[in-house]
C-alpha cells in the first residue's frame, strides 16, 4: 500500500474513532444531565425530588424525611426493626436507611398456616371435578378448606405489609440493600421517597381458587411490592423490582392454570396523585404496573382528577404487560428503554378515560413480535405517542397498532402537553442511558 493511501485510512480510522469517542462522551454527559440532583455532595438520605422532575414536584414538591434530625434518622437490618422505624410515634420527617436484605418472611410460609390447613386437601375439595365451575368459594365455613386458606392469608397479610407515614425518607445503603417477601403500603399520605431498593415481590402463600373467574377459573393472588393508596407526593426512585428466586415460569399449575402467587410490582389507585417512577428497573414479572384498579363508578368518582404519575428513564424487562396500564390519569411516560422477550403481551394498556402521553421512548422486540403490541386498547380512549424507535426504527405506534386492529383503533392526542419533565433525550440515546443508570445501586 502506497504511503498516501496508508495516510488516508489511518486518517478515516482516527475520524470514525473520535465519532464513536464523542457518542460515548455526548450519552455518558446525558447521563449526567438527565439525572438532576442526584450529583450533590450531601448525604443521598437528604436528597429532594428536584423541581419540574414529573408530576411529583407539582405544588410544594416532595421532599420525604429530608429535614429529619438525629432522632428520626433509622438505620435498619431485619424486618421487625424496619416496621418499628415506620410505626415510631410523631409525624416529624423521618429517614429510613435499610442495610442489607430485610426479608418479612424469613419462617417461610408455613409459619403462616392455620392448624388443620391442607393444601392437597384444598385441591381436592375444589377441584373441578368434585366442586364445578359454576360457584365461587366465597360461602364456605370458616372450618373449610377455604375457611382455613382464609385464615392463613389474613396472617400473612398482617406480617409483610408495612405503611409507610408522611414525610418519610426510606433508602437502601449501598449496593446490596433490599426487600425481600415485602409489601410497602404507601396509603392516604402526603410526601415520601422510595430510593435505592431492591424490591423482591412478595410470594402470595396462599392463592384463591376461583372457579368464575373467566371460563376456566383462575388462581388469585394479593400483595403488590408497592401500592401507592389515596396517597400524594411520591418518589419512588433508582429501585429494582424482580421476582427474583420465585419467576412466574418456576410456578406449578392446577387445574390447568398457572398457580398465580404475584400481583404487581407497583400499584398507583384510589385517587393517589402526582408520583414520579424514575430510573427504576422493573424485571421478571407478569402484570407490572396498574394505575386505576376499575372502570366502576364508585372508583371513577375517586380517581377522576387523579392518578398524575411520570415514568421517565426506567427499564422495564422482560416483562408480560402493564408497563403501565393506564385508567383515569394525565400519565406521561418518556424516556424509558422496554426490553421484550417471548412471552411478551403488551406494554401500554389504554384504559377507562385515561390521557396517557408515551414519548421519546425506545423499544427492544424480539424477532417476529410486531410492534402493534406495544399498545393495547382496553377502552376508546385518546393517546399521544410520537418520537418512540422500535429496534432502531422510528415508527407511529397508534398507526402500527391500528394496522393490525381495524376493528379496535386507537386515537390520537391525549388532550395535554406534559410539561414537568427533566430534560429528554432523543430516543435513539435512551437505551444506552437508561441500561447503565438505571436500578438499585446505581445511585449517586
Amino acid at each position: 500500500m502506497s504511503t498516501q493511501r496508508w495516510h488516508g485510512h489511518a486518517t478515516k480510522r482516527a475520524a470514525a474513532l473520535v465519532g464513536c469517542t464523542a457518542l460515548v462522551l455526548s450519552l455518558t454527559a446525558a447521563t449526567a444531565e438527565a439525572r438532576p440532583g442526584h450529583h450533590h455532595p450531601r448525604d443521598t438520605a437528604r436528597q429532594t425530588l428536584p423541581a419540574g422532575d414529573g408530576w411529583a414536584s407539582q405544588g410544594p414538591g416532595t421532599t420525604g424525611g429530608s429535614a429529619a434530625d438525629a432522632e428520626h434518622v433509622y438505620t435498619v437490618s431485619t424486618w421487625a426493626e424496619f416496621r418499628a422505624a415506620l410505626a415510631a410515634d410523631g409525624t416529624a420527617p423521618r429517614i429510613i436507611k435499610v442495610k442489607g436484605t430485610v426479608d418479612a418472611v424469613s419462617e417461610g410460609c408455613e409459619a403462616f398456616a392455620a392448624p388443620g390447613y391442607d393444601f392437597d386437601a384444598y385441591l381436592e375439595k375444589y377441584s373441578p371435578e368434585n366442586w364445578g365451575m359454576d360457584t365461587d368459594l366465597s360461602a364456605e365455613p370458616d372450618d373449610s378448606p377455604e375457611g382455613l386458606r382464609r385464615v392463613s392469608a389474613a396472617r400473612q397479610d398482617r406480617t409483610i405489609k408495612a405503611n409507610v407515614p408522611s414525610n418519610t425518607t426510606i433508602i437502601g445503603v449501598g449496593r446490596g440493600a433490599a426487600l425481600k417477601g415485602a409489601s410497602l403500603q404507601i396509603k392516604g399520605v402526603d410526601n415520601v421517597i422510595v430510593r435505592n431498593l431492591t424490591f423482591e415481590s412478595p410470594v402470595d402463600c396462599f392463592p384463591q381458587w376461583d372457579p368464575t373467574d373467566g371460563d376456566r377459573g383462575n388462581w388469585n393472588s394479593e400483595y403488590d411490592s408497592a401500592v401507592v393508596y389515596g396517597s400524594t407526593h411520591v418518589w419512588l426512585d433508582h429501585n429494582t423490582f424482580t421476582d427474583g428466586e420465585h419467576p412466574d415460569s418456576a410456578a406449578p399449575t392446577y387445574f390447568g392454570m398457572l398457580y398465580q402467587q404475584h400481583d404487581g410490582q407497583l400499584d398507583i389507585v384510589k385517587g393517589a396523585d402526582y408520583v414520579t417512577a424514575s430510573w427504576n428497573v422493573f424485571t421478571e414479572h407478569d402484570k407490572t404496573i396498574l394505575i386505576g384498579n376499575s372502570d366502576s363508578e364508585s372508583t371513577a368518582a375517586v380517581d377522576r382528577g387523579h392518578l398524575r404519575a411520570t415514568f421517565h428513564h426506567n427499564l422495564f424487562k422482560n416483562l408480560v404487560e402493564r408497563a403501565p396500564r393506564v385508567r383515569f390519569g394525565q400519565v406521561d411516560v418518556y424516556n424509558n428503554h422496554f426490553v421484550a422477550s417471548d412471552d411478551y403481551a403488551y406494554s401500554f394498556g389504554v384504559g377507562k378515560e385515561s390521557a396517557l402521553v408515551a414519548e421519546h421512548n425506545a423499544f427492544t422486540l424480539p424477532a417476529g413480535v410486531s410492534p402493534a403490541k406495544v399498545l393495547k386498547r382496553w377502552n376508546d380512549s385518546p393517546l399521544s405517542a410520537a418520537h418512540n424507535r422500535v429496534n432502531g426504527r422510528t415508527v407511529d405506534l397508534i398507526a402500527a397498532h391500528n394496522a393490525e386492529n381495524p376493528d379496535a383503533v386507537l386515537r390520537s392526542g391525549a388532550g395535554w402537553t406534559p410539561s414537568l419533565r427533566t430534560k429528554v433525550l432523543p430516543a435513539r440515546a435512551v437505551p444506552f442511558v437508561v441500561d447503565h443508570g438505571a436500578g438499585a445501586g446505581r445511585l449517586r
